[in-house]
């Protein structure tokens, strides 16, 4: 072996194998990037690419435009503001998949491939989200067929409050005591609905009881006169008086007065509160629930009954 001349710089030590992996793949990447025709590709994709993108950005515009000005114009036509939202969003939704085709398209995408993933891209997320499917089914019966609108007092499934806002998969509510509740659409469609506020006046019911030695002729004056003195109850249909029950320690009456819808609940505060002044003023007897026990003694067998 042949001694190193004196002065010669030492040989560099050899790479790892993998950083010579890694120095191979970057240089034949380079070779390939740099066979490339970047002006010919350009002149063949530049125009398609900026096209493509126009028609994205200016087509999402005018798609929110369009929206925009329908619910506008919904609104102008006192249309519910739940359908305007929900016509508004399903708008937007629905033009923007067909600008988002129409830039693949421009980039030579053939719209019979776009339809057909579309479709398998569709039929997976229905597997994968039936309830959200169902929710928004369910949405759209709710929008359409309008049980209740914004601002309706309703009880569903059990549950009270102001509607404030039907979405496309859930109906916010909120309770007399400031609570939010948060249903699903699907369940409100299955559930049977009351609306309280859906006609502008409503009936009261209020039940009174009177003592067995009252006059009942006296006690149907005295619920008349009260219906009659409050300037809550409605004329037309007139006030009346049913009687419901013989009951364990008085007899029932049922004063049965219209209302204005709003005023329900101060209605049936201020009657109940006048029926007790009057019925005191006129004497009627408001019982206590009692009940009569008699007591019964028998002679003991062989001698005679305890004094």
């Amino acid at each position: 072996m042949a001694a190193t001349p004196p002065g010669t710089p030492p040989s560099p030590a050899p790479l790892p194998p993998e950083v010579a992996d890694a120095l191979g793949i970057w240089a034949r990447l380079g070779e390939l990037m740099g066979g490339i025709d970047w002006v010919r590709l350009l002149e063949t994709w530049g125009l398609r690419l900026f096209t493509a993108a126009l028609i994205l950005v200016l087509g999402l515009w005018v798609v929110r435009l369009l929206a925009n000005a329908m619910e506008r114009a919904l609104g102008r036509a006192n249309v519910d503001p739940m359908l305007r939202k929900f016509l508004h969003n399903i708008a937007r939704f629905a033009g923007s998949i067909v600008i988002g085709v129409a830039a693949l398209t421009q980039l030579g995408v053939p719209p019979a491939s776009l339809i057909a993933v579309l479709g398998a891209a569709g039929l997976a997320v229905g597997l994968a989200l039936k309830d959200s499917l169902s929710n928004f089914a369910s949405g759209v019966m709710l929008i359409l067929l309008r049980p209740f609108r914004a601002g309706d007092f309703v009880q569903i499934a059990g549950l009270e409050g102001v509607i404030e806002q039907v979405n496309v998969f859930q109906t916010r509510m909120r309770t007399v005591d400031n609570r939010i509740i948060v249903l699903p659409n699907s369940q409100i469609t299955t559930a049977p609905i009351i609306n309280f506020t859906a006609r502008p006046v409503r009936r009261l019911d209020i039940p009174v009881g009177v003592a067995y030695g009252s006059e009942l002729g006296k006690a149907r004056e005295a619920l008349l006169a009260v219906a009659a003195a409050s300037p809550r109850v409605a004329k037309e249909p007139p006030a009346d008086v049913v009687f419901t029950a013989f009951a364990d320690s008085s007899i029932n009456l049922l004063l049965r007065a219209w209302v204005p819808t709003p005023d329900v609940i101060i209605a049936r505060s201020e009657l109940i509160e006048a029926i007790h002044a009057e019925f005191n003023r006129r004497g009627i007897s408001i019982p206590f629930p009692q009940r009569d026990v008699h007591l019964y003694t028998h002679p003991q067998a062989g001698g005679d009954a305890p004094a």
